[in-house]
């Protein structure tokens, strides 16, 4: 008896002594998922800190957060709608009508400069709440098209992409917007919570961090969050489960359309001006944070800190590249090369799932 005690003691050991490599590589596999995006995030970090003095320095650090924070608004709306496995391309021209249609209602008193020379200055909500109202209707349309008529996202967000960018140059006769009050610019020009010579973090960068709150709050800790993730990972499965799928489309796409127009109303702040050929491209730089922050395009799967990380990763892609005189041509290959990457990745990822 005893002896077979000890035999059944040793073969445990065995076991034990045989599984441990195996489970300490399954985790560190599994850390390396979850957190290899923020250990490229540290790698840049580091990298461009050698390779030029002025990355570090303090003022640069909030320039790459504060530039980075109009794409971080649209890929927090492109990240749910990528969850729910669709696209959304109009995100940039959205953007351009939201900023032409606030920056055309906050204008300055001076008559001569307004586009609408009777209309009196008024105060700023007004505004704010036009860019919303812009991103909004985009939004609904957008996820109407695609709920009621089954018209695939791609194409449906693709008319949009093409009809706002038109939308946006017959409003402002294809000329820029410009001499914004001062109130208005405040929400892209100005900084809060300074002392000495801290000169204060900047406002976009404070609303972008409210946004993400919202969103996280949105995507974790709601219904409509679980919905999310339930149409993404098999629509047919969300119908029979009770989910109202075209309700939930046409809420999603109307929520990036919303981030979309306070994007608008950011950028036409910072640069005091709103103009129909705003936001070029913004929504590639959307999809592409989203992709590099995890999200997969097979939906059902992603993160709203990941959608934050991969705009950071982004931002300092860009700035880091300028700092070393890279040209715009070369940054676009860097930029292409890395959405690729990610997206091998997710793919090899989700095969092996399967």
């Amino acid at each position: 008896m005893q002896n077979n005690k000890q035999k059944a003691d040793n073969k445990s050991t065995v076991i034990m002594l045989t599984k441990k490599p195996k489970d300490t590589f399954a985790s560190q596999k599994a850390f390396l998922s979850k957190y290899g995006i923020v250990l490229v995030l540290i790698v840049m970090f580091v990298l461009m800190s050698f390779m030029s003095p002025v990355f570090m320095t303090a003022k640069n650090l909030f320039n790459v957060v504060r530039q980075i924070s109009v794409i971080g608004l649209i890929s927090l709306g492109v990240t749910l709608v990528i969850i729910a496995k669709g696209i959304d391309l109009s995100s940039g021209s959205v953007l351009a009508v939201a900023a032409v249609v606030a920056a055309s209602l906050g204008q300055q008193g001076d008559w001569q400069a307004k586009m609408f020379p009777n209309l009196p200055e008024m105060i700023v909500l007004v505004p704010i709440i036009a860019a919303l109202l812009v991103g909004l209707i985009a939004g609904l349309i957008n996820g109407t098209l695609i709920a009621k008529t089954g018209i695939p996202p791609f194409i449906a967000t693709l008319g949009m992409m093409v009809s706002a960018r038109g939308f946006a140059q017959i409003y402002s006769n294809g000329r820029p917007v410009s001499t914004l009050t001062k109130s208005y610019q405040w929400f892209g020009q100005s900084y809060v919570l300074g002392f000495g010579d801290f000169r204060g973090i900047p406002v976009p960068v404070i609303l972008y961090i409210i946004m993400i709150l919202i969103t996280y709050i949105l995507l974790n800790h709601t219904r409509f969050g679980k919905n999310i993730f339930a149409i993404g990972g098999n629509i047919h499965a969300a119908e029979v489960s009770g989910i109202n799928v075209d309700r939930n489309l046409i809420k999603i796409y109307a929520y990036a359309g919303l981030l979309a127009g306070l994007a608008g109303f950011v950028l036409s702040a910072r640069v005091n001006t709103g103009q129909p050929g705003m936001g070029m491209s913004y929504e590639l730089d959307a999809i592409a944070a989203t992709t590099i922050g995890g999200t997969s395009h097979s939906g059902g799967i992603g993160t709203i800190w990941g959608a934050v990380v991969g705009a950071l990763i982004l931002g300092i892609l860009n700035n880091g590249l300028n700092l070393l005189g890279v040209s715009g041509y070369y940054q676009q290959v860097f930029k292409g090369v890395i959405i690729v990457g990610a997206v091998i990745i997710d793919m090899r990822k989700n095969k092996k799932k399967k």
